[in-house]
Formats: structure tokens, sequence, C-alpha cells
């Protein structure tokens, strides 16, 4: 047959293979087979295979899968796409790298109704399951020939005919008392729940367990079928209730005891998306956003115990240079655990979430910020209270000593039963206590780490690793910096990112710039599609001395920049949100443009770039805006 491959002599370039547009309203698999080979041991730079998603009204294709391990034979990659009503294209990308000796190969790339998980075995592929290999037992394709000595049954389910395939596996080979063997399916690649089902036959003389596990990506067993009768001489169904909320194998395990334990044979798995049986109610799938809040509007789904006092006030603080801000937008509602308001010491303040399901694994993840002189250790903590509220186990506490930075903390954490998470600050005397600030508090399912492994979100620029799709366009002497910590100038510039507080931003350095020198970060060319964009970023501009930030808008095509935002001297002491609607149906630039102002407190920097398509939900007062409110240093509480 034929293939499809990269050529290697263009070094560090990139191939790209485009598919015609397509649209499937219902869930579909793509299936992908491939090699990358390579002659060198290990590459700084190694070649990757890429795959893109690319929907209509999007300027950036979403990254769905990505392979860069070398193997001497083709190996398959299943791919889970959501149903939609979008068109779409996907595109195949060859990353060469520096490795000269590499190739990269596709055989075969097909997209199929349905879920990656379903399988009837009948193709050779096996739809993407595996084994794990035994020496002595493993699972068996059957069927497909009369004269097949193998074949112990004599009809698969699918066809029901001899010429079918399912998979076994026989004790005949077994050496060792309790001897495994495990079928494994592709990794779920969308979040999923409802009713797997697929049909058995079990014959045994002595005992064998056949039961199915879920494994997520940190290697943790969850088992949710077990086989119950002893015999089942014709195909017999099961269903099981499935939830995948983050990306899971199944793995169909079966232990023997002995060589005469028989055999356990496996046809047409398939997935539907409602549960199984009715009868156990319809369960509404946990909604990780219930259990966030960013505190702008109220509380959402958080409460205090009136018996603990006000321990957590909402409150604001109007832009100002000397006290920051929310982290939400640098204008808006944030907590604060203050010792002004409850005057006794020894005070707690509890601030308790919405009840959270038993036996799933969760990431939380909370922006906090201390304020004062003392010892600040174990002034804000977090506790998981178990349902029952006797047992109370603390899963995080707060070590390093106060700056006044939004700093991001991250916590992952699975209980049994269904649990709250409980924010506690708690003061021992009136002069140890400083202010506790929390704000951004937001649940994923997952572990954190599980979480960081995840496709980065397309259009979104952190600036945590590199510059994304920026580069600088230099003119004179105008250069962007990418930095963490405070920059080297006092009062002017952040002292830590937006993302994480102890991350990377972008920044113009004034001391090395003259008043009224300009540095380009110009985006890379993004897709034109008819309709409203939506552009969000972080900017921070404070120094008595900060001169003028512009976003602009570039057409391909066009001389002109349009100006789409701008701001004027100091702004606040805080990262502040600035959003941005825009449309253009050709391809286009989006460049930020910062001016040095009159002194060297004029360090302007900006973080959190995101890209959205559709309009901005929340309108930005001002586009256009210079110099200060009235109301500058007034603080409300």
């Amino acid at each position: 047959g034929h293939y499809i491959s990269v050529d290697t002599s263009y070094e560090g370039e990139k191939a790209v293979l485009s598919s015609p547009e397509l649209y499937t309203e219902e869930w579909s698999c793509v299936r992908l087979i491939y090699q990358i080979a390579t002659t060198s041991e290990t590459s700084p730079d190694p070649a990757r295979l890429n795959l893109y998603l690319r929907q209509e009204g999007e300027s950036f294709d979403r990254l769905l899968w990505s392979a860069k391990e070398p193997s001497d034979s083709w190996l398959i990659a299943s791919l889970d796409l959501m149903n939609s009503t979008k068109k779409y294209k996907i595109v195949l990308e060859g990353e060469m790298g520096q490795d000269k000796s590499a190739s990269i190969a596709v055989f075969e790339i097909k997209i199929t109704p349905g879920y990656c998980i379903e399988c009837d075995f009948e193709e050779n592929h096996l739809c993407g399951f595996v084994n794990r290999w035994n020496p002595n037992v493993n699972w068996f394709v059957g069927g497909g020939n009369i004269r097949n000595s193998q074949s112990i049954l004599p009809k698969d389910h699918t066809l029901n005919s001899e010429l079918g395939h399912y998979m076994y596996v026989d004790s005949v080979y077994v050496k060792h008392f309790q001897e495994v063997a495990q079928l494994i399916s592709p990794k779920t690649t969308a979040p999923m729940s409802g009713c797997l089902s697929f049909y058995y036959q079990l014959k045994q003389e002595s005992s064998i367990v056949f039961t199915i596990y879920l494994r997520d990506t940190s290697g943790f067993y969850e088992e949710i079928w077990k086989t119950d009768s002893a015999l089942s001489a014709d195909w017999a169904l099961a269903e099981v209730d499935f939830s995948a909320p983050y990306p899971m194998e199944v793995i169909f395990e079966v232990a023997f005891n002995s060589a005469k334990g028989g055999y356990v044979a496996l046809d047409d798995i398939s997935f539907s998306p409602v549960y199984c049986s009715n009868q156990t109610g319809m369960r509404t799938p946990f909604n990780p956003a219930e259990a966030g809040c960013n505190f702008e509007e109220d509380l959402c789904n958080f409460y205090q115990d009136h018996k603990d006092g006000p321990g957590w006030s909402r409150v604001k603080v109007k832009r100002n240079v000397y006290r920051t801000g929310d982290h939400t937008t640098g204008f808006g509602y944030y907590l604060l655990a203050n010792t002004k308001f409850t005057s006794q010491p020894e005070y707690i303040g509890r601030l308790y979430g919405p009840t959270l399901p038993g036996n799933l694994q969760f990431c939380l993840r909370f922006y906090y910020a201390l304020y004062g002189f003392f010892k600040m250790s174990g002034t804000l903590a977090v506790y998981i209270f178990e349902e029952n509220h006797v047992v109370q186990e603390k899963i995080w506490s707060v070590l390093d000593s106060p700056r006044g930075v939004w700093t991001q903390a991250e916590i992952s954490f699975k209980k049994p039963m269904p649990c709250k998470v409980v924010f506690v600050s708690w003061c021992k005397s009136f002069w140890d206590c400083g202010l506790v600030a929390l704000d951004d508090v937001s649940l994923s399912l997952g572990s954190c780490q599980a979480a960081d492994l995840l496709l980065p979100n397309p259009g979104e620029c952190t600036f945590e690793k590199d510059e994304c799709v920026f580069t600088q366009k230099k003119r004179g002497r105008g250069i962007w910096h990418r930095r963490r910590g405070p920059t080297p100038t006092s009062y002017t510039g952040p002292k830590g990112d937006h993302t994480t507080g102890v991350g990377y931003y972008m920044y113009i350095e004034a001391s090395n710039m003259v008043y009224g020198q300009r540095a380009y970060l110009v985006s890379k060319s993004l897709r034109g599609t008819s309709g409203k964009q939506c552009l969000t970023f972080f900017y921070h501009m404070y120094g008595a001395g900060t001169g003028l930030l512009s976003v602009y808008l570039k057409k391909e095509g066009d001389d002109e920049e349009i100006p789409l935002w701008r701001r004027t001297g100091e702004q606040s002491i805080s990262w502040l949100r600035g959003l941005i609607e825009y449309e253009s149906d050709r391809n286009y630039q989006i460049i930020f443009e910062a001016i040095r102002g009159v002194s060297i407190r004029s360090d302007t920097a900006i973080d959190d770039i995101l890209f959205q398509a559709g309009p901005c939900l929340e309108v930005e007062e001002i586009q256009f805006s210079s110099g200060y409110p009235d109301s500058l240093n007034e603080i409300e509480y």
C-alpha cells in the first residue's frame, strides 16, 4: 500500500496537510495510523507530528494531539471529536525539528461516526485497543476462519457467523497462580459520561475473575464492573455506568487461578451518552463551575457560618497607586479576612464551598494575597470537611511571607465521600495579623498535574514558556522583555505576573529607552473570520512617568493600522483587564505598542492575552482614556 511522508531535507520547517471541509453532526472518532522513525538516540529538538482541528469562525487551530516518540512499527492514535454544528478541517503538521535522521509517515486517516472506545473487532487495527503484554496469557483475536484451530467459539456476536471476529483470552497457557491478561482501550480525549455496554462469554472450570477498570493518567485504577454469574454459555450483555470527565482508559482484565481455568470472550463494545438504567434517576453530571467564584456579583455558592462572626468581607478597591485591587479585572470585588472588623484576637473566618460529590479527582485553584508585617504562616489554610462534619483534613496552608502580590495556589484532592472545601483564616493575636485576600476560586475535574499536561488553549498566551504567537518588531532601541518578579526600577512596573504571581510577563524597561520611544509586539498573521472576535488582556501601568499603551489591528493588504484601544499615563498599581471587540474578514495582525513616558518610572507591562471567537460578554467602559479619575486613591470597603 501507499503512505505519505515528510521530506526531511527541510530542517526545522513544517509540512502541513489539510483535509477537505468536513461536517459531522454526531460524535466521531478520528483514527490515525502513523510512524515516526529516527536513527539518533535522543534529540533536543525531535521531530513531531501534530493534529489540529480548524473550526470555521475561529482564528486559531486547536491542537488535538501531538506525538514525538519514535517507533519501529506503525502506531495508531484514536481521537474523539465531539459533536458540533460547525464545519471544520483536520490539519496534520509534521515538524522536522533538528533531527536530520528523522522521518514522519502517515499510512491511514479515518473518521468514523461513534466513540473511540467502541469496537466490534472486525478491522485489523482493533480500534486502537492494545494488550498489556504478558509472556503467558494475552487477549487474542478469535474467529474469522472456520479451520482456525485457535477459534474456541463457534460464532462471533457482531455478524453471528464463523467469519466474524471477537477478542478472547484462554487459560491454556497459564503458568503461575493468578495470571492476568489486560485489554486496554484507547484513552478518551473528550469528556463523556453514559452507558458502556459489551457482550461476553465465560466458560470456567475453576474461578476466573473478569473485571473492568477505569484508569486515569496518574495511574489510579477504579473498578466499575465484575462478573457475578459463574457461567454464560451464550453471549451475555453487560452494561455499566461510565463517567470520564478527564482522560481515561477502560481496562478489561481477566485473572486466572489455574491452567484449567476456561476462557473469556468479548465482542461489540459500545457507548451511549445516556446512563444505562433510568431507575437510578437521571444523574446530572456535576458541573465544576458551580464550585468556583470570582466574587464580582456575590459569594456564588460559598457561604459563612454565622456562629463564626463576619470573618470574610466582600470588598472592592477603587483604582489607586497604593493598594492592589482584585485579581479578576483589577477594578472588581474580592474577599478580605481582616481583624479590623473583628476586634477580638483568636478570631476565625471560615468560608464554606458547595458540596462536592465523592470519588472524583478534583483540582482546586485560587489566588491569595497577604498584607501585613508579622508572622503570616498559617493565616490562610484550606480544609476538606467530609459531609458528616466529623472529619476535617488540612490540605494546604500558606507559608511564604506577605508581598501584596496575587499568587496562585493549586491543590489536587480526591475523597471517597461527598465533601466541602473550606477556606479558613485564623488570627492568633492582634499584633500578628495582617490582611488575607482571596479571589478567583475555580475547580476543575482531574488532577492539577493532568490539567497541566492538557493541550494549551489556542489563542491564549500567558508568556510562561515563550512569546506564543507574538514577535518583536524592532525599530530602534524599544524592546519588549519577558520577565518574572519585579522590574528593576522602584515605584514602577509590576511586582509579579498576573498568571500565577510567580510567572512571566512582557514589559518595556524604561531605563533603556528615551522619552517617546516605541516598542512593538506583533502577532503572527491570524485567520480572518466573519463575525466579531473578543480580545482580553491584562496591562500594568504604574509609575509617575508612564507613557502610552495602544493596541492596533492591521489587516492584510492595508498599510494603515486601525487603533482599537489606548491608555495614557499611570493607571493603577494593579493588573487591569482590557477588553476589545473587533472584526476582520481578512487575515490580520494584532499589535501592542508601548511608548516610554517622561521618566524612568514608566515600565509598562502586559500579560495573559486571550483571543476568543464571538462578541465580548462584558463591555469595558472606556476604550480610550488618559490619566486618572479624581477618585484614584479612595479605598472603599
